[in-house]
Formats: C-alpha cells, structure tokens, sequence
C-alpha cells in the first residue's frame, strides 16, 4: 500500500461519545464526534467506509471499544492501543487532541497493537471473571461473619479450617438458634471435629448478642445466593470450555490444576500459539522480574504485573495448591530448592507460578499430557454444562417472571418452534 495514500483514523472513546479524527500524509483531516450509542456507531462506520479509511487505532479503555470493534470487523483493519503506551506526556489534553494524537501515532506505525481475543475467548473469560468478582464477594462477606462472631469473643475460625464447611455452617446455624455449647458438639457432623471438643469449649464461651444474630443471619442469606449464582456460572463455564476440550485436558493434567483454574487459564491466555516462546507468554502476563541496568550493572526486582491480574492470579493458586502438597514431584522439589535458596515463601510460590506457565505452554504446543511418575493425580470434578436456567420449563421462567410483578401473557402459535 501507498503510505502517501494511506488514510487512518483515531478515536478518543468516551462512555457516550467519541471523537474521531481522520487524516493521511497527503493532507486529509476530518474530524466528527459520534454518540456511542446503535444509531451513533453505524454513521460512524458509514463515515470510515465513504472515505476509504484502512485502520482504524483506539484506546483499550475499559469495555468500551467492544461495540466499535463489532460493528467495524471486517470493514477497517482494527488496532486496540494500550493505554500506557500511548499515553500522552503533554501538559494540554482535549478529547480532540488526544483523537488527532492517537491518529498519528497510527499513520507512522507507533502503535503496537494488543491482542484482541476471538468471541468464544471473550465470552469464556467474561463468564470466568464474573464467578471471581462474585467469589471475591463472598469471601467479603464470610471475614464480616468472622469480624462479627469476634466481637461476641467467638473464636471458630481458630478450631476449624473452613468456617462455612458441613460442620462450621451446623455450629453457626446452632448459634443462632440459641443453644447450648453441649447441644451443638453432640449434634456435630464431623467425628474429627467432635474430638476436639476442649478446643471447642474455649472458643464458643459466649452467646451472640440479637444485633449480631441479625446480622450474621442477613450475611449467610446473601452467602447462600451468591453460592448459588457461582454454580450456575460454573455449569455455563463447563458449557463454554467445551470448545477447547483437549486443550483443558491437556493443562488438567499438570499437577494443582483444577477445572475452573484450567477453564481461567484457557480464557485468559487466548491462543497460544499467538506467543513464540514460553519466556514470550510469562512476560506477556507480568510474571517475570523487572530489569534495570546502568553502568554495565545489572539489577532484578519484583515482577512487572503487566497483562492479565487474573492470570496471574490463578496461577500463584495453582503454585500455592503445589507447595501444599506431600508428593515428593519434580515441581515441589522445585519450590525447595527456590525456597532454600531465597527463604523467602512469595517469591518461591511466583517462580513456580512461571515454571507451571511455561509446562502448560509446552504441553499445548506439542499436545502432550504432563507425564511424571511421581505424581497420580485424582480425576478433576467438573461441574454439569446444563445450567438450571437452561434446565427450566417455559412455564417456570413464566413464574418466576410473575413473581417479579410482570405480566406475562403465553401466546402459542401454529408453526413457531
């Protein structure tokens, strides 16, 4: 292509509007501002189509590119900038300034742009990142359960692992019922926690006031409905990951990976093949150390944290489940021999969140099982693909819809399926 003739454009997005700036070396500037709403964004694919535009650059802020990448893919050549990139280091900053600036960073090929995800990527890593928000709400919730049985000199968490287990759930439940430290212990599900009734008694010395009674009740309500919204989002996981079936038995394979860090991996790395090496993805993801040097010394520090938090995340999971484990397996021996070397746990548990990475990466390049002697790994459990929402009759959602104060009116006809 002529770059003389090459007509680009930059779009400064906005959550209702956006300014567009056009140009090319030969002298073309235009410059509109479009609503970000339908009608908005098809005269502005209109306007890019009459004046022959070929790429079309934006700023990857938030979710708001989304609607503009669908209604153009396939008519513009498409680059989604990262923020920081092209940020601009200028004292005067107007919406239209920063259009004509994106603009020319495009026309002269400053713009590295970032991966823009396949559609059963982005959905798959929507879903995923919904059930964290939801699992990082509860988790909220359950530490003010524990603020509030604290307040009542309540000590469960430091008898029992999992407050909200089988056992935990029967003792708060009883607690709020008003009985008797005998009556709960007798009335305990778990013989293992039945044994350490001494420890029980020390804890549970104290009754919960009516103000905490109320509100631990009102935080286990709202427990009890998000654990129920996760489910139905795991089962609609299960159903979204089915594309990418071999791959997810490819990385369940790898030791300390369950089903939804398995389906949280697949989501957030995309295609793999789109990284030419495993040092590529690690550092594509943040978990590499920064680099600084200067005067032929060279120094490393903390990881970068560029790319996808989630990632990261998921992976120091996977590492942590690893380090847990009593299996002498080549990646445990890993951890000790960083641990020894640095005595620092963190930075032990992140270096083995990098060396996962970079198995997972070379099982999928060569479609090959992790293999290790060592290590029998017990067969993941993964959650029903049927969602009960799928599972409902027209009659039920009909119900639960009029139970909501809407009128709904069932009009069958001949020849509708």
């Amino acid at each position: 292509m002529d770059s003389d003739k090459e007509i680009v454009c930059g779009a400064d997005i906005h959550k209702d509007f956006l300014i567009a700036t056009m140009i090319s070396r030969s002298g073309l500037k235009l410059q509109e501002r479009f609503n970000m709403n339908q009608d908005g964004l098809l005269a502005f694919r209109s306007w890019i189509i009459n004046h022959r535009c070929q790429r079309l650059a934006v700023e990857s802020t938030g979710g708001f590119w989304y609607p503009i990448f669908t209604i153009l893919e396939g008519h513009v050549e498409f680059i989604l900038a990262n923020a920081y990139q092209i940020r601009n280091i200028e004292h005067k900053k107007t919406d239209k300034l920063d259009s004509e600036r994106i603009a020319i960073y495009c026309l002269n090929n400053l713009i590295t742009p970032s991966r823009i995800y396949p559609k059963d990527y982005r959905d798959l890593r929507s879903i995923t990142r919904a059930r964290e928000t939801l699992v990082n709400a509860r988790s909220k919730i359950k530490n003010q359960i524990h603020q509030s049985l604290s307040t009542c000199c309540i000590k469960l968490s430091s008898v029992i692992s999992d407050s909200f287990g089988k056992s935990g759930r029967y003792i708060i439940d009883r607690l709020l019922e008003g009985k008797t430290i005998d009556q709960i212990i007798s009335g305990i599900p778990s013989k293992r926690i039945r044994k350490k009734e001494d420890e029980l008694r020390e804890a549970i010395k104290n009754g919960l006031d009516p103000v905490q009674v109320f509100l631990i009740k009102a935080n286990l309500d709202v427990i009890d409905d998000i654990s129920k919204k996760i489910k139905i989002l795991e089962a609609e996981i299960a159903e979204k990951v089915k594309p990418f079936e071999d791959d997810l038995k490819i990385i369940l394979s790898v030791p300390g990976v369950g089903f939804i860090s398995a389906a949280t991996i697949i989501a957030e790395m995309g295609d793999y093949r789109d990284f030419p090496s495993a040092d590529k993805m690690a550092k594509y993801f943040g978990i590499v150390p920064s680099v600084y040097q200067s005067a032929g010394k060279l120094r490393t520090g903390k990881i970068t944290k560029t790319g996808s938090k989630h990632m990261r995340r998921i992976l120091v999971e996977v590492a942590k489940a690893i380090s847990r484990t009593k299996k002498n397996s080549r990646l445990m021996r890993f951890f000790q021999r960083i641990l020894a070397r640095c005595g620092k746990k963190n930075i032990a548990t992140v270096a083995l969140a990098r060396k996962v990475l970079c198995i997972i990466y070379h099982l999928l390049m060569n479609h090959e099982n992790y293999q290790e002697p060592e290590v029998t790994k017990t067969k993941p459990k993964i959650p029903s693909s049927v969602s009960p929402i799928r599972m409902m009759d027209i009659d039920e959602m009909i119900k639960i819809i009029s139970q909501a104060g809407y009128l709904v009116e069932k009009d069958l006809k001949e020849g509708c399926g």
